[in-house]
């Protein structure tokens, strides 16, 4: 049997695939990377949403001191940084099941819009850390009505 040319389509599909195939190679790499990142500080799981005025962040950080938590908000990022201390030392044989995380967090989160730094607040209610971010004036919506011409 003679072996014909690869065609065109057949050619572009190994194309294709190659680029799939680096896409994934780049992804893993990625994935290793953040694991890395990780490994050095917990991540916190957040709820952010917007009503009329504001952008609101929860989380929950139970056992977390207000003395524990460092908060830094700029008009378009948060970055929220913490410990949560263990209270009793248990010994690693002593464990049937160990899901907590126990030690430092971070979380830098970018904000779909500005907000007034100036007015921002934390506060903390039953282990829920609640972050209220006032938008920015610019970035407030305000339906107008529209006046007819006599």
């Amino acid at each position: 049997m003679v072996d014909e040319p690869a065609s065109e389509e057949s050619a572009g599909r190994e194309d294709l695939d190659s680029t799939e195939e680096e896409l994934v190679l780049d992804r893993e790499e990625e994935d290793d990377a953040e694991t890395e990142d990780a490994e050095d500080a917990g991540q916190l799981a957040l709820d952010v949403f917007q009503d009329r005025d504001n952008i609101v962040i929860r989380s929950t950080i139970a056992g977390v001191s207000p003395d524990d938590l460092d908060i830094t908000v700029a008009s378009d990022t948060v970055i929220i940084k913490g410990e949560r201390r263990q209270q009793h030392e248990v010994a690693e044989d002593d464990y049937f099941y160990k899901e907590c995380y126990w030690g430092n967090f971070s979380r830098s989160l970018p904000l779909p819009v500005e907000i007034d730094v100036d007015k921002a607040k934390a506060d903390i209610k039953d282990g829920v850390l609640i972050l209220t971010l006032p938008k920015a004036s610019a970035t407030r919506t305000k339906k107008i009505k529209v006046k007819g011409g006599e």
